[in-house]
């Protein structure tokens, strides 16, 4: 059973897409094959996608927006998808309808607007969602994604993302075509505040135990005198343990 269950509530748009070690072609030939820890990082969780290419023009005040199909500009309010409110009514309980959420928001900062990627979700017990920027994949000059993390075991409900546009009087495409954000699952045990304030650091190396050293010896000495080591040694063995762990 999966950890995360996606129920489509806009027919159009594309299904979440598992996130690529390649960070959708980005990283360099040579870090794909040998650097473990940039891979893993763009492979860890899935691509979330709009449902429909939309345009937003901020002018440091108001915010318009234009869609795919559409021929107008109209102020950024609570919007709906186009036909996403008859499409969930006509599936949900009679004292659910005409709570369709919004496609497109205006939230309470001059040019952050909420976007919906038309899905709902929910996670098993214990786990969380992280939505963020896409894993080490080159950024807009135009707009940045929030990151933000949601107790989706313990709320169901659409799954949004905010974007600060950074660019005015100018369209910002958002193109259906290219993920627009990464969810990564999360156990809460990871961020949970007891764990965070329990930071430790040892004043100096004199603090290393015969167990550290020994730890640095098999990770740095031991490799850089190994005559026989061949480059990207560390990949190769995290890949087997994943390999046998799954």
């Amino acid at each position: 059973m999966s950890i995360v269950k996606f129920f489509r509530a806009i027919p159009d748009g594309r299904d979440p897409m598992r996130a690529d070690r390649s960070a959708l072609g980005t990283i360099p030939a040579a870090a794909l094959q040998y650097c473990e820890a940039l891979t893993t990082a763009s492979a860890f969780g899935w691509y979330l996608f709009l449902p429909r290419t939309v345009w937003l023009q901020w002018d440091g005040t108001d915010t318009l927006w234009t869609h795919e199909g559409a021929d107008q500009w109209l102020p950024v309010k609570n919007d709906l998808y186009p036909g996403a409110d008859d499409y969930f009514d006509r599936h949900a309980p009679d004292d659910i309808r005409g709570y369709c959420p919004p496609f497109v928001s205006q939230t309470l900062a001059p040019g952050v607007i909420q976007l919906w990627t038309g899905l709902f979700m929910c996670t098993e017990e214990g786990w969380s969602s992280l939505l963020r920027p896409m894993a080490n994949v080159p950024r807009s000059k135009q707009y940045e994604v929030y990151e933000g993390i949601v107790e989706t075991d313990r709320w169901f409900g659409p799954l949004f993302i905010n974007v600060r546009l950074t660019a005015t009087d100018t369209p910002v495409e958002l193109t259906a075509e290219r993920p627009l954000f990464q969810l990564q699952p999360l156990k809460r045990e990871t961020y949970a505040e007891r764990h965070l304030k329990t930071l430790e650091v040892a004043p100096s190396l004199g603090e290393m135990g015969v167990e550290d050293w020994a730890r640095y010896r098999a990770s740095v000495v031991a490799p850089t005198n190994d005559t026989t080591r061949q480059p990207g040694s560390y990949a190769v063995a995290v890949r087997k343990r994943h390999a046998a762990e799954d």
